[in-house]
């Protein structure tokens, strides 16, 4: 089926020659077309170019944009939306000041959420997860990484990974699905965490793998959690079973998590508020993107990602939601978006790219999403009428996507 957009007041992110990723000085150039169409063919975009070169305007359907803007839809790598409830109540801790780890210490946080696991059927956190999906495809998010981790048992583990294969199979939405039983440790291997990491590797993993239930896998390497060693081993044991490394890494101090998730050729570390000149080094001339959850320093207070100097030194940032009960209670990747701007000082093109093709990359999807490219895969915004393209981070908190596109089909529409 052939549909045709026209009338398009700006269409972003376009690439003749797909490329990886952005890196440093490259974050802040942004291609752009004014006045443009855009042709899609079944699920694919075919063609894009200014409307004086629009010669052929037959087509199945046409949409006039009436000046609009016209984007990739974002990518969001890291997520945790199968949770079994909301952690409101916590919320009224933290307001009251207690901080997260003061609140994890009190059976709160993760260990909350992995306590109700158990108690909720797979086809309610199949439910409650495709809705926040729905969601996010409201506010032009087109992927998303979906992480287990609030099982921390074998079956708990499992249950969650089945969930997230459902939703690969019945959502439009591009999902990977990330494996991260060392999430936390359960209370009764606190006194005995290697125990803990051996079940990890020795039985969740194999089990894991045997149902081919993840693309990922993944360990908070961080203060409190999981020691570099200890990741080490799991990312090890993950590799064994084809599994690709992801790493939660110096959200609550300076943890290694970073260095060891280059070492293992991690397709991203993720949070990164604690981050130096060690860490950058690291980073350089690596496969691994740097990816920053503001939405997270934002929720909890904690201090924001030296994105700023990462840039200038040469790196690729990505951003994403972390969309979870606890410390990122929303996927509106606009949000998300405005607060790399608002908070990383990053230019709107540098926000922009760090939403579309560099996030695509830190969930290994950048050869079919991210860029405005023939032959990848039409996932697209349609905005609704806004001034210019920098309206997008600085109109923070509303729903600037008239249209979300996924694979070609119009799938949200917000009037």
């Amino acid at each position: 089926m052939k549909k045709l957009i026209v009338n398009i007041k700006q269409l972003i992110q376009i690439e003749e020659k797909p490329g990886r990723m952005k890196s440093g000085k490259e974050m802040s150039k942004l291609e752009t077309i004014n006045n443009a169409y855009l042709i899609i063919n079944d699920d694919k975009i075919h063609d894009f170019g200014p409307m004086e070169e629009l010669t052929d305007t037959s087509a199945d359907e046409t949409i006039d944009a009436e000046g609009s803007m016209v984007m990739p839809a974002f990518c969001d790598p890291h997520t945790h939306i199968v949770f079994p409830e909301t952690r409101e109540i916590e919320y009224i801790d933290k307001i009251k000041g207690l901080s997260y780890e003061e609140i994890a210490k009190r059976g709160g946080g993760i260990l909350n959420s992995a306590q109700k696991i158990i108690e909720k059927s797979e086809d309610e956190l199949f439910e409650s997860a495709n809705k926040r999906l729905k969601e996010m495809a409201s506010y032009g998010t087109g992927a998303v990484e979906i992480k287990s981790g609030y099982g921390l048992t074998t079956e708990g583990e499992l249950k969650m990974l089945r969930v997230i294969k459902r939703l690969k199979e019945s959502s439009p939405l591009t999902i990977k699905a990330n494996f991260l039983g060392a999430h936390a440790v359960p209370p009764e291997y606190k006194e005995n965490q290697k125990e803990y990491v051996d079940l990890i590797i020795n039985e969740m993993i194999p089990a894991v793998a045997k149902e081919n239930l993840a693309d990922y896998i993944d360990v908070f390497c961080d203060r409190g959690f999981f020691t570099v060693e200890e990741t080490e081993r799991i990312l090890e044991a993950g590799a064994h079973y084809g599994l690709v490394p992801k790493i939660h890494a110096n959200e609550l101090d300076y943890s290694g998590g970073i260095q060891v998730g280059v070492k293992h050729n991690a397709l991203s570390v993720d949070h990164l508020e604690y981050t130096g000149g060690e860490e950058i080094n690291a980073l350089k001339d690596s496969d691994t993107m740097p990816t920053l959850l503001p939405g997270a320093s934002f929720f909890l207070e904690l201090v924001y990602a030296p994105a700023r100097k990462m840039i200038d030194a040469g790196l690729p940032v990505a951003m994403a939601s972390d969309f979870n009960p606890g410390s990122s209670p929303s996927g509106n990747m606009q949000f998300i978006l405005s607060l790399g701007s608002i908070k990383y000082k990053m230019l709107p093109e540098e926000a922009i790219n760090a939403t579309t093709i560099n996030s695509a990359y830190a969930m290994g999807v950048e050869k079919e999403l991210g860029t405005i490219s023939k032959g990848k895969t039409a996932n697209l915004i349609i905005t609704k009428e806004i001034p210019n393209y920098e309206f997008l981070p600085y109109y923070y908190g509303a729903n600037k996507v008239k249209h979300t596109i996924i694979k070609g089909e119009i799938e949200s529409t917000n009037n």
